[in-house]
């Protein structure tokens, strides 16, 4: 099938599924008689993957991971689990970070006039913080 295909099968854009192949994260994919990419259901099953764990905020490295676990009969599944955990790990961080993030952003709306002056309690303050940083 084309790339055209393999992207509505998998649910990645061409652009990305291209990507994938240039930075080796995929084999290229065959080519047929008149020179467009080729993939079969293996390649679509594989791109779904990639689908998969990226939307779950692995990273590209992360992903080459997998999927070298992923394609390793032999491997524990406590490699895969570890990696799991990990990406849970930086989840809560990340939560706590926009928790932290937001609680900011609400107390400098909520204490802040929010009129048709020109002066700006919030941008000063983000400059003042900018500046201490």
């Amino acid at each position: 099938m084309n790339i055209g295909n393999a992207a509505e099968q998998s649910g990645l854009p061409p652009k990305t599924i291209r990507y994938y192949e240039e930075i080796g994260l995929i084999p290229a994919a065959g080519r047929t008689d008149g020179g467009y990419r080729d993939y079969d259901e293996t390649d679509v099953q594989v791109l779904r993957f990639l689908r998969r764990a990226r939307g779950l905020g692995f990273s590209v490295a992360e992903c080459r991971e997998l999927l070298s676990l992923y394609r390793d009969r032999d491997r524990a599944s406590a490699d895969v689990k570890s990696l799991a955990l990990q990406r849970i790990e930086e989840i809560e961080r990340k939560i706590v970070e926009l928790q932290t993030m937001r609680k900011t952003l609400k107390h400098l709306a909520e204490r802040r006039h929010g009129d048709e002056r020109p002066d700006c309690p919030i941008l000063e303050d983000f400059a003042t913080a900018a500046a201490k940083t």
